[in-house]
């Protein structure tokens, strides 16, 4: 970055895709992406960055929404991206969001997301300990983030994201492979400390970067209906729904939480398809192996 911090990033599918720029959950480093063996078929090229404090991107204490945006901005120019769109999965949708509002996207998808949980008519849904959770990072912001960032531990997050699983997601994040790269993941977010994640839980609970009324491109909003995540969207997206201009709501009863990895196709399908023609040109820019490819700016 200009400020001499690096921003890693993972990558997965053909360096001539349309790149969709993968917005992680709560935690997570940029390691555990979705629908990897779709992408060649889908001419897709999925770019999960590792936000400012987590996995091997440089801390940024005073990280926000326009913080992250600049840092993205940075990203497509220097490596000549256009044509690109975004996918928010959990706590990673309002950073999603903030690209669609700053122009720096074509489309977004927001699977399982994470809503604007201050949205006064969200407040009767809200799980008691969430709506007190949002009024403390509301009320004092540098306090909260400082409690939560000394509480908060990975072995606590990972029980906490089985704890408000259905079966359904259980299994998946328990599953011999998915479960080990879902806890690396996570790792990862955590190796910096607890620091990148509590700045991070700040700055989605509290005011958004643009409003979802002045979003003016399309966005897909994907829930399952048996997501029991207490803080994801309350009301799967339908209120967010309405808020958003030019928005697609798919609410499947029969998935949870977990439905960006087994509905991944559909959500890459829908996504690309609101790109007219297509058609992306990357120049010449080489796919980083492992370890994830970084950018010292």
């Amino acid at each position: 970055m200009n400020d001499g911090r690096t921003l890693a990033w993972s990558e997965w599918g053909p360096a001539s895709g349309l790149p969709v720029l993968f917005c992680t959950g709560a935690a997570m480093s940029g390691s555990l992406g979705f629908g990897a063996n779709e992408l060649a078929d889908l001419g897709m090229r999925l770019l999960a960055i590792d936000r400012p404090g987590l996995g091997a991107s440089t801390p940024h204490p005073q990280k926000t929404f326009a913080s992250w945006v600049e840092d993205v901005r940075q990203l497509l120019a220097a490596h000549s991206l256009r044509d690109v769109t975004a996918v928010g999965f959990s706590q990673g949708a309002p950073f999603a969001l903030a690209l669609a509002g700053s122009g720096l996207v074509k489309a977004v998808a927001l699977v399982s997301g994470q809503d604007d949980l201050a949205w006064p008519s969200l407040a009767p849904l809200l799980h008691p300990d969430v709506a007190a959770m949002v009024r403390a990072a509301r009320q004092d912001p540098a306090g909260f983030e400082q409690s939560f960032a000394r509480m908060a531990t990975l072995d606590g997050l990972w029980q906490l994201i089985l704890g408000m699983s259905g079966e359904r997601d259980r299994t998946l994040y328990l599953g011999e492979s998915f479960g080990p790269a879902y806890q690396r993941a996570l790792r990862e977010g955590f190796s910096q400390g607890a620091q990148g994640y509590a700045r991070d839980l700040v700055n989605a609970l509290g005011p958004w970067l643009v409003e979802p009324e002045r979003i003016p491109i399309p966005v897909d909003l994907w829930y399952g209906g048996a997501d029991t995540s207490t803080v994801h969207s309350p009301d799967f997206g339908a209120t967010l729904a309405t808020r958003l201009p030019h928005a697609t709501h798919v609410l499947d009863p029969q998935e949870g939480g977990s439905i960006l990895w087994t509905r991944a196709r559909d959500i890459l399908l829908r996504l690309r398809s609101h790109v007219p023609g297509n058609a992306n040109l990357l120049g010449d820019w080489p796919v980083p192996s492992e370890p994830p490819g970084q950018l010292p700016c």
